[in-house]
């Protein structure tokens, strides 16, 4: 007798959570999206991949410059690929570089 009042309660409790749940996810969503989309979060965004880009480049530079005669000649390859790459952060252009592999 017990038994199925209990599996009910289950299945109640169980819909109602999932209700609950997705709202609330529905909110934290659309509120993540709002932040993600603010024009400073965007600015900022935008200063730390170019930031990023012209670390990457420096480095690079570096390694080619002081080890690049001793690397293996896919990796010096790579390596200048990567040079000619991040060199748009360079120049100040970050909207035209793609992160690729």
């Amino acid at each position: 007798m017990h038994k199925p009042t209990f599996i009910a309660g289950l299945a109640v409790g169980y819909v109602l959570g999932t209700k609950a749940g997705n709202e609330r996810y529905e909110q934290i969503r659309k509120a993540s999206q709002a932040i993600v989309q603010a024009p400073a979060v965007q600015a900022a965004t935008r200063t730390a991949t170019h930031a990023a880009g012209s670390a990457t480049h420096t480095a690079a530079h570096t390694l080619v410059e002081r080890i690049g005669h001793r690397l293996h000649p896919a990796t010096h390859e790579r390596l200048s690929q990567l040079r000619a790459r991040t060199a748009v952060y360079r120049a100040g252009d970050p909207e035209t570089t793609t992160a690729h592999p």
